[in-house]
């Protein structure tokens, strides 16, 4: 939890050679979209991409993580794209 609060990868993700895949939802309010901080961060990795999931009644803001419903098909494709 308190890597969660101060640790900042941002100066090595161009080390990161593997396939990253980062979503997030539009109704995220602990990290909300509206920053752009994931589209300038995604492009520094090599074999990075960014998601972000529209609002609907499926997400839940920040707790949409918990609903694997509503983003296991981006994990099936990081999962195929790693083999």
């Amino acid at each position: 939890m308190d890597a969660s609060r101060n640790y900042d990868p941002s100066q090595h993700l161009d080390h990161i050679s593997v396939p990253v895949m980062w979503i997030n939802s539009a109704d995220d309010f602990i990290n909300p979209p509206e920053l752009g901080i994931a589209e300038r961060m995604v492009l520094q990795l090599k074999r990075g991409r960014f998601v972000l999931i529209p609002i609907s009644d499926r997400t839940r803001g920040h707790g949409t993580h918990t609903q694997a419903a509503v983003w296991e098909e981006y994990m099936a494709e990081l999962l195929a794209e790693s083999k």
